[in-house]
């Protein structure tokens, strides 16, 4: 006995054979699973501490900005309790190695006076690089789990006649660097969890 399928229109027959292949799609297992939000693969981490990374920079009080955001990427992102050194399986640690801010544009005026012409050229906007050094630290066996000194994001600021202005701009550059190092930071440790 020969089993006959016989199809009114092409359309019925694409359809037929997509729910087959989507049928043994599903029921083979293909290796891939999804995994909770905020669960952790490989081995438990628990308790995290991220003290306050030192700065070689003349910028002084980024390394508080710099550790918060930080600490706020795992605090979002994560379940592992941000805790003090002493009581942590794993601290994760460093410092901003340099940040350089150098002018990018310039706005050059011209005048003349008594006969004699006159060229100043004005810094319209800069470019902040930072550099961040970081490692990962078993607490309880001493082993270095991760450590890289190669961090590096920039932005760009306007520079504004007014100092307070342009300070305000400078924070917010340094800001925008810090969260992007801290998203890199925060997946290159959780990756080993």
């Amino acid at each position: 006995m020969s089993v006959k399928l016989v199809f009114q229109n092409k359309s019925r027959a694409l359809l037929f054979f997509a729910l087959v292949f989507l049928a043994c799609g599903l029921t083979s297992g293909c290796g891939y699973r999804f995994r909770g939000a905020g669960r952790q693969i490989g081995i438990g981490l628990d308790k995290l501490a991220i003290p306050l990374f030192s700065s070689t920079s003349s910028y002084a009080g980024y390394e508080a900005d710099f550790t918060r955001i930080l600490r706020e990427e795992f605090i979002t992102h994560s379940r592992v309790s941000i805790v003090s050194k002493e009581r942590a399986q794993v601290v994760l640690s460093g410092k901003i190695s340099s940040i350089l801010a150098e002018p990018l544009t310039y706005s050059v005026t011209k005048q003349t006076i008594h006969g004699l012409e006159s060229k100043d050229s004005v810094t319209s906007s800069r470019e902040m690089r930072v550099l961040v050094e970081a490692t990962l630290l078993n607490q309880e066996t001493g082993e270095v789990i991760w450590q890289d000194s190669g961090f590096t994001g920039e932005a760009t600021f306007t520079v504004s006649s007014d100092p307070l202005r342009t300070r305000y701009y400078q924070r917010r550059a340094f800001i925008a660097i810090a969260e992007d190092i801290a998203t890199r930071i925060y997946s290159r440790t959780m990756e080993r969890f």
